[in-house]
């Protein structure tokens, strides 16, 4: 598995709105609108390809010190052969966030146990979004000295 990210609209980019328009937007039914929201030029985009094809997807925001997690998505073809972990491994290890105290992000109920795994823990009240139920999430990052 390769991993690839960037900063830009560029081709990784288009890989990544590929696969949400397929997971969130085809699978799950969320309006096109609300998936694209205009703030895509604002995130890091995170890309796994399996010989060349791309397969998972999350983007990053950096919002005040912490980093916002979103849009996680696998094709569905792959799902359950551990290409999300991996890519949000890299992530999380990702030295452009070496100095970020946390990660969060807001998670389908449906995958708590997976981000839980990954060492998320489930703060504050369930909220609804674009009609799915959700929690938020956060990883504290503890530094080593």
């Amino acid at each position: 598995m390769e991993i690839k990210q960037t900063d830009q609209l560029d081709t990784i980019y288009q890989d990544a709105r590929t696969i949400r328009h397929h997971v969130f937007v085809e699978e799950q039914g969320i309006d096109e609108s609300d998936e694209f929201d205009g703030t895509d030029s604002d995130a890091i985009h995170f890309v796994a390809y399996v010989d060349g094809t791309p397969v998972a997807t999350a983007r990053t925001t950096v919002t005040e010190a912490d980093i916002h997690i979103q849009r996680v998505a696998t094709e569905k073809a792959y799902r359950n052969q551990g290409y999300a972990k991996q890519l949000l491994a890299y992530l999380l290890a990702s030295p452009m966030f070496q100095d970020a105290p946390m990660f969060y992000l807001g998670a389908q109920k449906t995958a708590i146990g997976f981000y839980q795994r990954l060492g998320f823990e489930q703060y504050g009240e369930p909220f609804t979004e674009v009609g799915i139920p959700h929690v938020n999430m956060r990883k504290v990052v503890v530094k080593q000295n």
